[in-house]
């Protein structure tokens, strides 16, 4: 019979820690995710200024989000940033 130890870590603060320091946390967070047709101006604003925007976008993309703004870009700016990736 194998013993095995168990070793419980801390959280790493790297992963999921730059979503309590993101801007848009302290925000109305209907503007991140405005109706289609719906100005996406206001909530880029706030990404232009935030510490964390690469991580949100990062994060977006490597989760396929399909809604809402994200690391400054829109749905559709997610898109063409991943097709030209490929």
């Amino acid at each position: 019979m194998t013993m095995r130890e168990l070793f419980l870590l801390e959280p790493d603060t790297d992963e999921g820690g730059w979503q309590e320091r993101a801007l848009c946390a302290q925000t109305d967070p209907e503007a991140f995710f405005p109706e289609k047709g719906g100005s996406t101006r206001e909530a880029k604003k706030v990404c232009q200024t935030c510490e964390v925007r690469q991580d949100c976008l990062e994060s977006a993309l490597g989760n396929d989000e399909r809604f809402g703004i994200w690391g400054g870009l829109s749905e559709r700016e997610r898109r063409k940033l991943k097709k030209r990736a490929v």
